[in-house]
This record gives C-alpha cells, sequence and structure tokens, in this order.
C-alpha cells in the first residue's frame, strides 16, 4: 500500500509515499515553502496539492491512502479514518491550533474531492500521550471545563516523540527512563517509562511550554489584563504571542536560532537572552521530568535544533554530571545523524535521534485502515 504522509503548516507542506509493503520505504517526497507568499509560485495549498497528484500520477505513484500528522482533535486523541465527524470536531478544537486545524481541515476536504475513492486517516498528534495521568493532564481549573469542555493538558509531537522514544529503545534496550527533547520551530519535551509516555510539556494547545520559534510558551495568562489596560486588544495580543513571540520576541531578529545564535557571537545581548531562556526552560522541564520518570536511563535530542545545535544541548547538560547525565563535547559537535553523544562513565546515555514522524504516521494510517476492515 502507497500511503501520502500530509505534514502541514499555514504557509508549508511537505509529504512522504511510503510503501507498506517494503517495510514502508519512502518512495517520493517533496517540500513547498512559503505558500500563498509575495513572489512564490504557489498561491495556495490548492495548487500544490494539485501538483504533487500530477506528478505521482506521472510517476505510477498514486496513492491507496492519505496519512494526516493532524494536530488537534480535541476528545479524538488517535488515529481514526477522516470523516464529517471528524472534520467537525477539528473544527470545533480550531481556535486551539489556528496554525494547523484549519489548513488540515481545507486539505482533507481538497483530497477528498480530488481522489474520492482513497481513504484517508488522521493521526493525531495528542494521541501518544493518552498514557499521561490526570495529575498531569488537569489544570486547577473549576471541574466543569475539564469535563464540559474538554480545557486541560493534551500534549502535541505525539508522532515525533513516539519514533524518538521506539528508536531509543532500540538502541539502547535497557533504558526504561527516555526524556525526549523535540527542539524546532516548535519545541517540546516528553519523559516515557516502559515506552510510554508520562509527561509532555505541551498543554492545552501548542504554543505552550518552552518558548518555539515565533510563538510564546509558557505565560501567565494574567498579563493579559495588564496588557487591555495598556490599550492592545485581545486579538492583537494574542496574535502576538503565537506569531511575534518566542525566539523572535526575544531576540528582536530573527525566528531562526543560526541567525540568532551569529548575533549573540557578535556581542548582541537580546540575541544571547533568547537562547539563555530556550536553554533555561528546556532544564526546567528536564528537572521535573526526571522527577516525574523516578530517574533517566537516557536523554535524546531530535528536530532541527535538536540535531543540529550542538551548543543548546551542551547548555542543556552543563553541570548535570550529578544526575547521571555526562555530554562529550567532541562527540556533541555531530549534527543531523543518529549518534550517541555521552561520555563512557555518563549513566544515562544521550543521543541524537533524527525524527521520523511521516513513518510513525503512515504506520498508524495502515493499521487503522486494516482495523476498520
Amino acid at each position: 500500500m502507497l500511503v501520502l504522509v500530509a505534514n502541514l503548516g499555514s504557509t508549508s507542506f511537505k509529504f512522504k509515499v511510503l510503501d507498506s509493503d517494503k517495510n514502508f520505504a519512502v518512495v517520493a517526497r517533496g517540500s513547498y515553502e512559503r505558500i500563498g507568499q509575495p513572489n512564490q509560485p504557489w498561491n495556495s495549498h490548492a495548487q500544490v496539492i494539485d501538483d504533487i497528484l500530477n506528478t505521482l500520477n506521472t510517476n505510477g505513484q498514486q496513492p491507496h491512502a492519505i496519512g494526516f500528522k493532524a494536530v488537534h482533535g480535541g476528545p479524538i486523541s488517535t488515529a481514526v479514518r477522516v470523516d464529517d465527524h471528524v472534520i467537525q470536531t477539528m473544527q470545533q478544537f480550531a481556535d486551539l491550533a489556528p496554525a494547523h486545524n484549519p489548513v488540515y481541515i481545507a486539505a482533507m476536504k481538497l483530497f477528498a474531492e480530488k481522489l474520492p475513492g482513497v481513504p484517508q486517516v488522521a493521526a493525531f498528534e495528542t494521541a501518544f500521550h493518552q498514557t499521561i495521568p490526570p495529575a498531569r493532564q488537569a489544570y486547577a481549573v473549576p471541574i466543569d471545563w475539564i469535563e464540559k469542555h474538554g480545557i486541560r493538558r493534551y500534549g502535541f509531537h505525539g508522532a515525533s516523540h513516539r519514533y524518538c522514544i521506539n528508536r531509543a529503545m532500540q538502541l539502547a534496550p535497557n533504558a526504561r527512563r527516555i526524556i525526549n527533547c523535540h527542539l524546532g520551530g516548535s519545541s517540546s519535551l516528553c519523559a516515557a517509562v516502559d515506552g510510554k509516555s508520562i509527561a509532555c510539556s505541551l498543554g492545552l494547545t501548542p504554543q505552550t511550554g518552552l518558548p518555539h520559534n515565533n510563538r510564546v510558551g509558557d505565560f501567565d495568562p494574567f498579563a493579559l489584563l495588564k496588557l487591555t489596560k495598556l490599550g492592545h486588544s485581545l486579538d492583537d495580543i494574542l496574535n502576538t504571542l503565537s506569531k511575534k513571540s518566542g525566539l523572535l520576541g526575544l531576540s528582536n531578529l530573527s525566528n531562526d536560532l543560526r541567525d540568532i545564535e551569529q548575533a549573540a557571537d557578535s556581542g548582541n545581548t537580546h540575541a544571547k537572552l533568547a537562547i539563555d531562556v530556550l536553554i533555561e526552560s528546556i532544564r526546567h522541564y528536564l528537572g521535573a521530568f526526571i522527577v516525574a520518570a523516578g530517574g533517566i536511563d537516557l536523554l535524546s535530542f531530535t528536530g532541527g535544533i535538536g540535531e543540529n545545535a550542538s551548543r543548546i544541548r551542551a547548555g542543556v547538560c552543563e553541570s548535570l554530571s550529578f544526575l547521571g547525565i555526562d555530554l562529550d563535547p567532541h562527540l556533541n559537535q555531530t549534527r543531523s545523524q543518529e549518534v550517541r553523544i555521552s561520555r563512557d562513565q555518563s549513566r544515562a546515555s544521550i543521543w541524537i535521534i533524527p525524527t521520523d514522524e511521516e513513518r510513525v504516521v503512515a504506520q498508524q494510517t495502515v493499521e487503522t485502515l486494516t482495523h476498520i476492515h
């Protein structure tokens, strides 16, 4: 079975086609960036989908199923076949994932129109985190908010955390307590014991937890009151927190860590602060999750920042030998490849594990469709 896995952002569309009959080997892939931006060839996601399907058709790679790395389905926290109910539920939770849910809903409708006989599966990012204990899911809010409106911590980046934690267990079979750092445009930590998620730094929405490239991360909601009294509208504040904050807001320069590191090396204090805040936030959650897991056997880094930014990894691991985390400075210079980067004497092994979210989504798609039939 050929599975087309779609990974969408508000201005991006990445895809892979994987063959389930060949151990999910990738037979086609593509990436479209800056969709709808000035001076770009692609005005819309619809144009991109046409281009993808035309190319695949020409190459004899028409998909038998489509899997979506879907983000927020509220009460639907698993991999499910897409139908009207799934789309309606995603619509209800679109305000909690505004950069993701609307583009996924539109893509699902477009694919259904262009490939009417091809089944679609939404593999929700929250699925892997269903094993998190209730005490780490609940906010201290009126219980009605939780039970009637689903206001709780969900956790995201499920496909990436699932892949990296499963891979870590293959690389180090004795590692029971694993903490994975998915660091990129959007970032989170996940703690797992025996392969099951027990904690995630992301909460009700993908805006929370660590600072992201342009999203705020953790933030006191009562600051909204102060800002509205200063004349900002709620829409303006939320737009700033979701699009102009994070590394971009702190550095006042860029949402790309490479640019920020370069500026910090040139003496830019705002850029240095952005890096320091990111590292401090990762260490904050790392400490909390080591307590939650009852220790740590393996620490892994993935995502564009996690796999490439040696400075961030070094900052996270600095002076943690008392926890059994001992990074090898020489091995830490490695980029973008699966490798152990801890010293031999480190009680917890430290790894770079390049993630493969599409493989997880393709597997979930096949499992879901096979189970249905």
